[in-house]
């Protein structure tokens, strides 16, 4: 990819678009930062950048004239491919790129991509323990919170770059290409965006787009949709299964994860792990298989999937007040993976949940509360809508509430000791935080002050 002196728009200022436009100012590239938002003040955005930065900011509206001054343009993750600006840009002919496939461009190294509805995050996390313990440069980037450009220019030959991946990013790939890919799961999600469960089912193949016959795809065996797009890849195929044994691959079996590739081999028993139910042990297995696979030697995988302790924000024990357990699950987006948060709790739970709409249905998720669920407190865009479903699967005892601060203040005053209050919210918390991390941090902060 061509830099030096090229004309580029970089769409989206947040944490993407700064590592993106910096990179490309660093390359010597003529890079106008533009963002939609008229409520961002332009000395923010360039606070955010190197004192020297000379990048043009434009914010508001977008300037029509722009189109006839760029050779590309790099959108951020957030923001949608089909809007009308988008597909201005792309009639006149102009290349809209991600900004993970400029990383990968001006990378080096071996990629490790993982995506799914659920689990990423833990994978990801566990996947770059394991690099971490046997190869010297590492570097975990994309959806878990590290932008890939900000490192790209600092991978070697001898990097391994394990990147989670959204459907948003692979929206907008190019040429990326992983060493190792894995697809954990697909469930329904981000449906506003992709406004079809077929275009975000096709996002999530794209990790494995332009993989080669000597690449390695993991895919989850339970899953129907990955188990078919299995049969049609190009890339070495290894399942992943928590159900059954599998001729090759990576299963449970009598509580025993088994390597099978092709010798077996077990690798622990999930007594031996800190991380807690099936789901879990299907994000070790996915993590294991990529990384046993790519050659790293099992005794060191071992010492690593022992020794993590999961990730911040989900299924996070917080403290213990007056006999009452508080588990933050702030990661818990939609409703397959708030599933899992109430799946893992032991105690009569109250369960605080809502948030931002994404046009998910909740039936499931409603259906998964007996036997655990004493009350449902709910908060955000989706509270009545959740409300309604609720009622309508003969769940009744619920409350709404206007502020976070007040459904996690009534759950502490009802809950009796042995009880439990989870924060695992099935929707995304936009419209009432910036992100998960900032929610999950306040349902801790409210909890520790109580």
């Amino acid at each position: 990819m061509k830099i030096t002196g090229k004309r580029v728009l970089v769409f989206g200022s947040g944490i993407s678009g700064i590592g993106a436009a910096g990179i490309l100012e660093g390359r010597g590239a003529q890079v106008t930062l533009y963002d939609a938002n008229d409520k961002l003040e332009e000395k923010a955005v360039r606070d955010k950048m190197r004192e020297d930065s000379r990048i043009r900011i434009v914010l508001g509206e977008f300037p029509e004239k722009l189109l006839e001054e760029l050779d590309f343009v790099v959108i951020s993750p957030g923001v949608p491919t089909d809007i009308p600006v988008v597909n201005r840009m792309r009639e006149k002919g102009i290349p809209v790129v991600g900004e993970v496939e400029l990383a990968y461009e001006l990378g080096k190294g071996d990629v490790f991509a993982i995506t799914g509805t659920n689990g990423k995050t833990t994978t990801t996390a566990l996947l770059g323990e394991i690099m971490k313990d046997a190869k010297d440069s590492v570097f975990v980037v994309g959806n878990i919170g590290t932008p890939y450009t900000n490192v790209a220019e600092l991978t070697r030959d001898d990097s391994v770059v394990v990147a989670e991946m959204s459907s948003f990013q692979l929206e907008t790939i190019v040429d990326f290409k992983p060493r190792v890919s894995a697809i954990l799961n697909i469930t329904p999600d981000h449906l506003n965006r992709h406004h079809t469960m077929e275009a975000y089912i096709e996002a999530k193949k794209n990790v494995a787009r332009n993989q080669k016959a000597d690449d390695i795809c993991v895919l989850n065996y339970e899953d129907g949709i990955l188990r078919e797009f299995g049969e049609t890849l190009i890339p070495k195929v290894l399942y992943f299964s928590s159900q059954r044994k599998l001729e090759k691959g990576i299963y449970l079996d009598e509580g025993n994860i088994i390597y099978r590739n092709p010798e077996e081999c077990v690798v622990c028993s999930v007594k031996e792990l800190k991380l807690l139910g099936t789901h879990n042990y299907e994000n070790v297995m996915a993590a294991v298989a990529m990384a046993a696979a790519y050659g790293i030697p099992m005794e060191s995988i071992r010492r690593t999937i022992r020794a993590f302790a999961g990730v911040e924000h989900r299924i996070e024990f917080v403290a213990e007040k007056n006999g009452v357990a508080y588990y933050n699950d702030s990661k818990g987006t939609n409703p397959d993976a708030a599933i899992k948060g109430i799946q893992a709790m032991i105690r009569p739970t109250y369960l605080i949940g809502g948030g931002y709409d994404k046009q998910s249905s909740y039936k499931e998720w409603i259906e998964s509360f007996e036997g655990r669920v004493k009350k449902l407190l709910l908060i955000g865009e989706t509270k009545e809508k959740i409300a309604k479903e609720a009622k309508e699967s003969g769940f009744r005892d619920i409350a709404l509430f206007d502020t976070f601060e007040e459904a996690v203040l009534t759950a502490a005053k009802l809950a009796k000791p042995g009880d439990a209050v989870l924060l695992s919210p099935a929707c995304a918390s936009w419209g009432m935080f910036k992100n998960y991390e900032e929610r999950g941090d306040k349902f801790k902060e409210i909890v520790n002050s109580l």
